[in-house]
């Protein structure tokens, strides 16, 4: 690791980093999850921070020209890209300390963050109205504009992928931008924020970051009538209070929430890739993503070889340090969430069939939030298993007789953000996909994400698109403009 000297992330406003607005501030802590050790430190924000970051933010809207800059903006975003990536070892080292996950993941999060950027630098080049002739010589255009004033409330999970797929879009569209990012991770949040704002082409206020453990800068975000869009990442219980504090404002809002991703597994599967696909779709993160694997609904017909072989290939998954090549999962990300899997799994053997019982690893490991998987059998619909977002590193079987059942149960939640069919038959995935209520459906696939596809989910996962076409449409509106030519 090359990460040894202690740093600490501040916030940045108005074109300058800063520890503080008004006073010395208070110092927070980031944890090293995978050792539990004091990895770096972070600025804690007061809502002055988030006062002074909309104003200048706000500011820098109304007066600076880049909002009417396509090119330039398309030409910071490439520089953004190109810089992310020449920056991405040290990126990874840091992130692997702070986030616990593995150093592959964090490199393949920073490089779809790159990706991610150049694609939003070409779209910001092409955003076109269109005009018509009402009748002869009355003319209506219908002009997009940028948003105005954007917040950006992001979770610890993946604080790289998460931040550019809101960031590049709303920078392309011409907004400023009020970000709040997780402090857990803020040291990566900075160092991604570096690689933006040395350019002197970005206007100060246009592009503003403060750090906070707590939900008073956020709760400023969500109810300031100065803020015009929020993109929030998180779960589905804060997403609600934000979506009521924002309100009064009547501020359009893009909520990814919680999700409980079903994979269903037909008996025509190929068994060994299926098995190998939602291993990896559910214990990427060490399940600490929203569109991981979360149920596995197996056919009857091979639930009982499947699922023999599921626990085996649990057992196998090499748990460890992220920085080590032959890790195959991380830690979670604090001891707190460590113990909560581990007491639903004690839990689970009181009220269901526990197949795997993954236990707190000894010796080097103990010291980190570190918890090997574990499968449970659940029969009941009403179960937590089945209805409540878990995430971590814990997966529950069940079986379906049909099709028909295995539709029904898979849609028994009220989180439809992802799911996947696992079949040989691609007209009955197709159909099955289309009585899925879910925003994603893979087929012998999961967590398969791209920037130029929109994804998104319903119900207690949200509203609103992220990446593709449709992930600019919350940071831009339309006018009407009529002209009479005949006059």
């Amino acid at each position: 690791m090359t990460t040894t000297t202690i740093t600490t992330a501040k916030h940045y406003i108005d074109g300058r980093w800063t520890a503080a607005v008004n006073e010395s501030g208070q110092i927070g802590e980031t944890l090293n999850p995978a050792t539990s050790e004091v990895a770096a430190r972070f600025c804690e924000g007061t809502i002055a921070e988030g006062q002074a970051a909309v104003a200048a933010a706000k500011k820098a809207f109304a007066q600076t020209p880049w909002r009417h800059s396509a090119r330039v903006r398309a030409d910071v975003l490439l520089d953004f890209a190109a810089r992310l990536e020449a920056k991405k070892e040290l990126i990874a080292d840091w992130l692997v300390t702070v986030n616990g996950k593995l150093r592959r993941e964090a490199l393949g999060e920073i490089m779809a963050g790159v990706s991610e950027l150049k694609y939003y630098a070409g779209l910001a080049r092409n955003l076109f109205g269109r005009i018509l002739e009402i009748e002869p010589g009355r003319y209506s255009s219908l002009d997009r504009e940028p948003a105005g004033v954007a917040a950006i409330i992001l979770p610890w999970n993946a604080p790289v992928t998460l931040l550019v797929r809101s960031l590049a879009p709303a920078l392309a569209a011409g907004c400023s931008v009020v970000i709040k990012p997780a402090h857990q991770t803020s040291v990566v949040h900075n160092l991604v924020m570096e690689c933006l704002v040395n350019d002197e082409r970005v206007p100060p206020g246009i592009v503003n970051s403060v750090i906070e453990s707590g939900a008073d800068v956020a709760r400023y975000l969500t109810e300031s009538p100065d803020v015009d869009v929020l993109s929030f990442t998180g779960s589905s219980h804060v997403g609600k209070l934000i979506a009521q504090g924002a309100a009064s404002s009547l501020k359009r809002l893009s909520l990814e929430l919680g999700g409980k991703a079903p994979a269903i597994v037909f008996d025509d599967c190929d068994m060994e890739k299926t098995i190998a696909g939602i291993v990896g779709g559910g214990m990427v993160m060490a399940g600490q993503q929203c569109t991981c694997v979360a149920r596995v609904l197996v056919a009857e017909s091979i639930y009982e070889q499947f699922s023999q072989r599921l626990v085996q290939a649990l057992k196998d998954l090499n748990v460890g340090f992220g920085d080590d090549p032959q890790s195959q999962m991380g830690c979670l990300i604090d001891m707190r969430s460590r113990d909560r899997i581990a007491a639903l799994v004690e839990k689970a053997e009181r009220q269901e069939k526990v197949l795997l019982k993954g236990e707190i690893p000894l010796g080097p490991l103990a010291k980190g939030a570190f918890i090997r998987p574990s499968l449970i059998e659940v029969e009941d619909l009403n179960s937590e298993y089945i209805q409540d977002e878990l995430f971590g590193p814990l997966l529950v079987i069940e079986r379906f007789s049909d099709e028909a059942q295995a539709i029904e149960r898979g849609n028994a939640t009220r989180y439809s953000l992802a799911a996947s069919v696992w079949t040989q038959d691609g007209i009955r995935a197709r159909r099955v996909a289309s009585q899925l209520k879910f925003g994603t459906v893979w087929r012998n696939a999961h967590n398969r994400l791209f920037p130029e596809v929109e994804t998104g989910g319903y119900g207690d996962s949200g509203y609103g698109k992220l990446h593709g076409l449709e992930g600019m449409n919350d940071f831009m509106q339309t006018k009407h403009f009529y002209f009479d030519v005949n006059d």
